[in-house]
């Protein structure tokens, strides 16, 4: 009712003007960008959800969680191959990726299996043992439904059978 007295507010004039003046003043180039930007973040946002919905943690822990296991997997499998899964997945979630340590590591791939995978997310999420699979298998589910059927044909095939078995969705 009150936008019904202001004359300014119900015609949004002085808002319009605004924002036109606005849009006028940003170049291509920046709306581009910003247009990226936005895609971007409602891409891992999309990501961070469907990680939340499927492994039952809040926001900040999925996100520590994707970190963790998807280190660990491209510790795993080919360089070439890793930058391959990654061109798939969120901008902000390739970028938190890059901050972690074990990416400046050793050079891949890593000889380890299964229990290996669990005990080094285990440590990062400071996980009970028996909550780290669950967290795994998520995390994996999240990715996959991220990335095209070929890509993840291409990184089940280069992960060893007890770690493909995390990969692979259960029935």
């Amino acid at each position: 009712m009150a936008e019904d007295r202001d004359p300014q507010r119900r015609s949004g004039a002085p808002q319009d003007e605004e924002h036109a003046e606005e849009r006028r003043e940003l170049s291509i180039e920046e709306r581009r960008a910003r247009r990226s930007a936005m895609r971007a973040s409602q891409t891992y946002a999309r990501f961070i959800d469907h990680l939340c919905d499927r492994g039952g943690m809040s926001p900040s822990v999925a996100q520590q969680a994707a970190v963790s296991v998807l280190c660990g997997l491209e510790q795993r499998i080919q360089a070439e191959e890793s930058q391959d899964l990654e061109a798939q997945l969120p901008r902000k979630l390739t970028e938190l990726l890059h901050r972690c340590e074990r990416h400046d590591a050793d050079p891949r791939p890593s000889k380890f299996g299964r229990d290996e995978l669990l005990k080094l997310v285990g440590e990062d999420l400071a996980l009970n043992p028996d909550a780290v699979e669950p967290v795994v298998r998520a995390v994996m589910d999240a990715v996959r439904h991220q990335i095209s059927e070929g890509e993840a044909e291409d990184v089940s095939a280069q992960l060893p059978a007890d770690i493909r078995h995390l990969w692979l969705p259960t029935m």
